[in-house]
């Protein structure tokens, strides 16, 4: 999987861009990691209504790389 420049920055700032902007941030992720169709649902349904956004929180607190609708 290609690394994004959201990809490098520190895990702080990460789990505060996934808590305020996630739909935003993490849709723009996703379509540059090639994913556009996954990405613009992310943006358009707010983090699929919430439930992706809870999900990325939580991976991002934990540290773990799961690759739900990645």
């Amino acid at each position: 999987m290609a690394k994004t420049a959201i990809d490098k920055l520190d895990w702080i700032v990460k789990v505060v861009l996934t808590i305020f902007f996630d739909p935003l941030v993490q849709g723009i992720n996703r379509i540059l990691r090639g994913n556009l169709f996954i990405g613009l649902i992310w943006i358009l349904t707010i983090g699929l209504f919430g439930i992706g956004w809870l999900i990325d929180i939580i991976t991002m607190i934990t540290k773990k790389d799961i690759t739900f609708l990645a």
